[in-house]
């Protein structure tokens, strides 16, 4: 194995841990935590995805340097392609969708004033959902690939 192998290989599987333990992790279990409200919750989320997005995107820059300088086999290729592109859209089209949504939550009265609707999930949150277990599972396609390479 290469070393540009080596640390793409290192860094998809760090990439993978943060995202398991941020979304499917921390994400879900705050709102269950004593005295945490959803404008609370939605608050410490909007920091740890803005930390989360940020460390993903220095990750992602950091893999495809170490492909472009040994490119790995095609599967490897694409499965790193599939979480760029995921990534991208993400940041790109999901999070503004959820950041309108979000400020609407967190300027309006909590309670029995609330907006219709602010305590269940948007759909651009099943989106995010959606696309960071398609992110998974590609970075254990491309982490696997380049581990047998």
């Amino acid at each position: 194995m290469s070393i540009a192998h080596a640390v793409a290989t290192a860094v998809l599987f760090t990439w993978l841990g943060m995202v398991a333990a941020i979304s499917f992790i921390e994400a879900p279990l705050k709102f269950r935590a004593p005295g945490v409200s959803l404008q609370i919750g939605l608050g410490i989320g909007r920091l740890v995805f803005r930390a989360l997005n940020t460390v993903e995107a220095l990750l992602a820059a950091v893999v495809l340097i170490a492909v472009g300088a040994d490119p790995p086999s095609p599967v490897a290729i694409v499965a790193v392609a599939v979480v760029v592109v995921t990534l991208a859209a993400q940041l790109l089209v999901v999070r503004t969708q959820l950041a309108r949504r979000s400020d609407a939550v967190l300027v309006a009265p909590a309670g029995p004033g609330a907006p219709a609707g602010a305590q269940r999930r948007s759909r651009a949150h099943y989106t995010y959902v959606g696309l960071e277990l398609v992110k998974v599972v590609a970075l254990v396609v491309a982490g696997a690939a380049l581990l047998g390479a």
